[in-house]
C-alpha cells in the first residue's frame, strides 16, 4: 500500500492551466502509471502534444470545451465524457466555456509532466505545443 500524502502531491501552472500531480514519479514508486486534476481557466489551453510511449485517459469532471486532434480536427469534450488516447497520438485542449473545466488524466506508463509545463506555452514561435513526453521539440499536427 502506498498513501501519497496532501503535502506531496505538486501543483504545475502554466497560461491559464494548472495540473495537480496527485500521483506521478516525484511522490510515488508506480511504474505503471501516473495521475493528474488538471483546471483550465476560461479561454485557456492545454496546447496540442503527443506522448510517443504513453497512452493516456481523460475523465472530464466538469465544464466544457473542445479537443484539438491530428489532422486540425475538433471535437467537442463535456463533463461526463471520457477519452482515451494511443501512444503518439495528438492532443490537446481549449476552455471554450465561462467556467473552468476540469478532467481528471491518467497515463501509462507513468510520465513526469515537470518539464513540460516549464516550457512556454505562449504560442510564439513555431508551435505552442508541449513538449512530448519525452521532453523532446514539440509536436505539430500530422496531416
Amino acid at each position: 500500500m502506498e498513501r501519497i500524502p496532501a503535502a506531496q502531491i505538486r501543483e504545475f501552472s502554466n497560461s491559464g492551466v494548472t495540473s495537480r500531480q496527485l500521483l506521478f514519479p516525484e511522490n510515488s514508486s508506480s511504474t505503471r502509471l501516473t495521475i493528474t486534476r488538471v483546471t483550465i481557466k476560461p479561454g485557456a489551453r492545454n496546447p496540442p502534444h503527443r506522448h510517443p510511449v504513453s497512452e493516456q485517459v481523460w475523465i472530464a469532471l466538469r465544464g466544457h470545451g473542445n479537443l484539438h486532434l491530428d489532422a486540425g480536427r475538433i471535437e467537442s469534450f463535456v463533463e461526463g465524457d471520457v477519452v482515451r488516447f494511443e501512444d503518439g497520438d495528438l492532443h490537446g485542449f481549449e476552455n471554450t466555456g465561462t467556467t473552468d473545466f476540469e478532467y481528471l488524466s491518467v497515463t501509462s506508463p507513468p510520465v513526469n509532466f515537470r518539464a513540460a509545463y516549464e516550457r512556454n506555452w505562449s504560442g510564439k514561435g513555431t508551435n505552442d505545443a508541449q513538449p512530448n513526453a519525452a521532453g523532446d521539440a514539440p509536436q505539430a499536427a500530422r496531416p
